[in-house]
């Protein structure tokens, strides 16, 4: 899926055995690791099986987002319910320049609402991550949950936020956010 914007030609596509030491550098950087429900470090045969898993289900679908022709960030969408309703999990590249996260977001959130005519994405964030709870706030997700103490790190325990978009909810939402970045220009 292609898209055009300031910072040039964006796409997310599926992700390939060509992605998989990328997406392991970026899964296992510390930036991005603290927020996963498995900290430790992945190994390279770890990462594969879980690839290949993954590749034998038909509800999972990894993404790569790119922007010019490189590679910024990774989407897992998991559809859960009836291929009405996906959960997903994102990150980007730890050096992916400023507005990365947001354009990746909008592009993953068209593919999802766009190409797979899901009608609902659940997303989860550590309670201390207030950054990915701001990020999932400013796309349009409602907050819907709060799982308390449901996340056991080896050293305490963690709420977890649960939260959600509906299809019509993002279409209001990415239409106010053409017309403030109309406003912007």
């Amino acid at each position: 899926m292609m898209l055009e914007s300031d910072s040039g030609l964006q796409q997310i596509r599926l992700m390939t055995h060509s992605d998989l030491a990328l997406v392991l550098a970026w899964r296992n950087h510390p930036d991005v690791r603290r927020y996963m429900y498995t900290q430790h470090e992945i190994d390279s045969t770890e990462h594969l099986k879980w690839f290949e898993r993954c590749l034998l289900n038909p509800q999972k679908h990894l993404l790569i987002f790119e922007v010019a022709h490189q590679s910024l960030g990774f989407v897992s969408l998991n559809e859960v319910e009836r291929a009405v309703v996906a959960e997903w999990g994102f990150y980007v590249a730890p050096d992916a320049p400023k507005g990365s996260g947001r354009q990746l977001g909008n592009a993953a959130l068209n593919y999802a609402f766009g190409k797979l005519k899901l009608k609902k994405i659940k997303g989860e964030a550590l309670a201390y991550n207030q950054r990915s709870i701001q990020f999932h706030k400013a796309l349009g997700f409602q907050e819907e949950d709060v799982l308390r103490n449901h996340h056991f790190d080896g050293e305490r325990y963690h709420h977890v936020i649960q939260l959600g978009l509906l299809r019509d909810n993002w279409h209001s939402s990415f239409e106010n956010q053409e017309n403030s970045d109309d406003k912007l220009s």
